[in-house]
């Protein structure tokens, strides 16, 4: 399985040189669904078809996953964004629903801050915004995080460390994350481990971005800009104060703590595809 049944599959341009792939379904007022890591859109799988029949169901890969193109440049969130919002305009969509999961999670977020008058209604999956996920991983807690810092570092170490062996690597987070191993069956486990596999230097540029550029976009809003559409957020019990922390970045706030694992849109589809569309 490489794509979602039942959806058409598109190439739609966002930049000069950069198409993304995307799928869509459905019909009604239209929300778009951004893949987390290390995942494409084929992570929606079940949640889009239940939308699908009410919705216009939009499942893009990300700039520099899956069967997007893979630039050398425009990782930064900021950028990521305005691709999703290129893609939604080209599908004659001026305003639409935005959720997204752990990577895709961030880009949503820096939509919800960039357009406002896009984006009607935001969810976001199983992450804290770039900013505050450094300020509150240190110490033991940060060890679930040692990508983060290994993909920080300067070109050349964390590629060639992970080109090595890549099934390893990113099959580490599709096991530790997990709650129920059925979640991921054999067929899309191998999607998403070809899929990465030859995705290696954008999946590392992506979370390059979020340690320098991402970082200074964040700061430069803390504070001063806010997510004015209603926010749910879902996350497992961190530990960490999630809820305190979104909320000062969304004032309409609907925080939920939930029991499955971190890939919850395969765990539990039911409950995400229910939050959605309340």
């Amino acid at each position: 399985m490489t794509t979602i049944p039942g959806f058409r599959t598109h190439r739609i341009p966002v930049a000069e040189g950069v198409a993304l792939h995307v799928a869509v379904g459905g019909t009604g007022r239209p929300i778009v669904l951004l893949h987390g890591f290390p995942q494409t859109h084929l992570m929606w799988r079940y949640v889009a078809a239940d939308l699908a029949a009410d919705h216009t169901v939009i499942c893009p890969d990300l700039r520099g996953y899956g069967a997007s193109d893979k630039p050398d440049h425009g990782y930064d969130k900021r950028t990521m964004a305005a691709d999703i919002v290129a893609v939604a305009g080209e599908l004659g969509h001026d305003e639409f629903a935005l959720a997204g999961h752990d990577r895709g999670a961030l880009v949503a977020f820096r939509a919800g801050l960039d357009h406002p008058d896009k984006i009607t209604h935001l969810t976001c999956l199983d992450v804290v915004p770039t900013l505050d996920m450094w300020d509150v991983m240190h110490g033991t807690a940060a060890a679930v995080g040692f990508h983060l810092y290994l993909m920080a570092q300067p070109p050349g170490l964390p590629e060639r460390l992970i080109a090595a062996s890549p099934d390893v690597f990113f099959g580490h987070f599709l096991d530790a994350w997990t709650r129920d191993p059925g979640a991921i069956p054999p067929d899309v486990r191998a999607h998403y481990l070809d899929a990465c596999r030859h995705a290696v230097p954008s999946i590392v540029r992506d979370f390059r971005a979020s340690s320098t550029i991402d970082v200074e976009h964040d700061t430069q809003d803390k504070g001063d800009n806010q997510l004015r559409m209603p926010v749910t957020v879902l996350q497992q019990d961190w530990g960490l104060g999630g809820e305190e922390l979104w909320r000062a970045w969304a004032p309409k706030l609907d925080h939920r703590t939930v029991t499955c694992g971190h890939f919850m849109a395969e765990e539990d589809p039911k409950l995400i595809a229910d939050v959605l569309r309340a």
